[in-house]
């Protein structure tokens, strides 16, 4: 992806194309509003959720090279975007309000949130519940009349129309209803037609998926999803983290261990890439902070810093990543975009220090990638519901996990690992200077980098973690969820409110109106 957050710009940009396909017609007019007790309220200019929304509706993907002049684009192209602020009773924090138009009087309401690490999850379209995370191809029909012996006969009549599908859900709303078919290819144009084909029938509505791996009924057979799970698993074989990372992601994804490794060997392989760009220098107009990574290079060659060998490597590579990002350059969310220097920094640059190779690295990947299933699957990535510690603390436990495959420990050592780096990041709050994904965020990635290290080092020597990884990540959750909305990146408390950030921030938009984009 590219862009300061995962949360807000990648996310949007899934939203706005799977929007884009359920209006089913060109864009004229987007509205969208926003909840003031919400995260997006306050940040969505800052943190590229209107940037996200006018590249997917466009039809961009969230790693296109042209994703930071969307807006530009989308005025170029007649599209209208308009955003409110007003009382919509959301729930959670990063909730959409969307109402699109066509050219014709087409038009669509929809619902959707983004749920951490560019996750997103469409819940209400055209008033009917719905549950669309972008992991299927989706065909939604709307009838005039619910309920009678035909519903029954027109669900057999889908599923023989689409023998592929891998769910049909009914959805009933006052006198309407909706038949929602997930499948795993795109029905074609002549069954399409043939669905068209009922008295009822009012409308039909069809998405695309935006996730890179698919759902389906092999998804519920997924191996583990916890650590208790993934050890009862494995039971006595003799298996390291990366060999479990592949068992799982190959049963979740139906795709072979092949395919697996070589998918992460190509993430890696673009993130050495970022990094090296990253060193060179980057610049972006609307950020606070400018290349600081030659910077710390010159002072490190000048012996002016501590002398800690492995550690400045580390420093600098996260920097780099996180500059990147800030650039708009293309990164990983590992987990999200606000913490995307950790996992990636600690991982190259250790392995670059110690001689490792590229299939070690992405070995070491795919164990921290590992811990990231157990924190998604009882917690969350986003620091909108869980501080920053959801964000930065659960990358370092990632990076812990991966410098120990790195090194050769064990399984035990890797968790080990992980428990006590998120241990040592349990309530970090998340409040951005300026609203902007730069400071504190910078700090806190190359803190956790270095907490991963010592991590490591700890379980790999032997010191006892005392709370199992589990445990902690169920600790973590808690403690997030208790967290007041105004430390979770809404920028209503901590650094956010000081005087300095506030006066950065009007200098900053001062300068966005100068240059016309504001």
């Amino acid at each position: 992806m590219r862009g300061p957050s995962s949360s807000h710009t990648a996310a949007s940009v899934r939203i706005g194309n799977m929007a884009r396909d359920l209006l089913g017609v060109p864009v004229r007019q987007a509205q969208f509003e926003f909840d003031p007790n919400g995260s997006l309220a306050s940040t969505y200019q800052t943190q590229g959720s209107d940037i996200g929304l006018a590249a997917g509706l466009m039809g961009m993907t969230a790693d296109d090279e042209q994703l930071n002049t969307a807006l530009e684009l989308a005025k170029k192209s007649g599209l209208e975007m308009l955003f409110k602020i007003t009382g919509t009773g959301s729930v959670h924090p990063n909730t959409y309000h969307i109402r699109l138009f066509g050219e014709t009087d087409e038009s669509v309401r929809l619902v959707a949130c983004s749920t951490g690490g560019g996750a997103v999850e469409i819940i209400s379209l055209d008033e009917f519940h719905v549950s669309m995370k972008g992991d299927f191809y989706e065909t939604l029909l709307f009838y005039s009349q619910g309920g009678g012996a035909w519903v029954t006969k027109e669900i057999n009549r889908i599923k023989a129309l689409v023998p592929n599908n891998e769910e049909i859900i009914e959805s009933r709303k006052d006198d309407r209803i909706m038949l929602q078919i997930r499948s795993t290819s795109e029905p074609e144009r002549p069954v399409v037609e043939e669905l068209a084909r009922h008295s009822n029938l009012i409308r039909i509505r069809q998405c695309r998926p935006v996730l890179p791996v698919l759902s389906g009924r092999h998804v519920r057979k997924t191996p583990f999803l916890t650590v208790q799970e993934m050890n009862g698993y494995r039971g006595n074989r003799n298996m390291t983290m990366a060999e479990l990372a592949l068992e799982y992601e190959s049963k979740r994804g139906g795709i072979s261990k092949e395919d697996v490794f070589n998918g992460m060997l190509e993430i890696v392989k673009m993130l050495i890439h970022s990094i090296q760009e990253g060193v060179k220098g980057t610049r972006y107009d609307d950020r606070i902070l400018h290349s600081q990574v030659g910077r710390y290079m010159k002072a490190e060659k000048s012996r002016m810093l501590l002398q800690t060998g492995l550690s400045h490597k580390v420093t600098i590579y996260t920097m780099a990543m996180m500059e990147q990002k800030s650039a708009f350059g293309l990164i990983a969310a590992a987990p999200t975009a606000g913490s995307c220097g950790t996992v990636p920094g600690t991982l190259i640059g250790a392995a670059e220090e110690m001689g490792k190779n590229a299939e070690m690295i992405t070995d070491a990947f795919l164990a921290a990638g590992l811990i990231g299933l157990f924190i998604a699957s009882q917690s969350t990535f986003a620091a909108e519901i869980g501080g920053c510690q959801a964000e930065c603390g659960s990358a370092s436990g990632m990076a812990a996990a991966g410098l120990v495959q790195l090194s050769g420990g064990t399984v035990s050592e890797g968790l080990a690992a992980a428990s006590m780096a998120l241990q040592n990041s349990m309530g970090m709050i998340c409040d951005p200077v300026a609203n902007r994904v730069e400071v504190p965020c910078l700090g806190k990635n190359i803190q956790a980098s270095v907490n991963a290290l010592a991590s490591a080092n700890m379980a790999m020597a032997g010191i006892d973690p005392v709370i199992p990884l589990d445990e902690v990540i169920l600790a973590m959750d808690d403690v997030g969820h208790r967290l007041p909305r105004e430390l979770c990146c809404t920028g209503l408390a901590g650094l956010s409110v000081t005087p300095t950030s506030k006066k950065i921030r009007e200098q900053l938009e001062e300068k966005k109106k100068d240059r016309g984009d504001g």
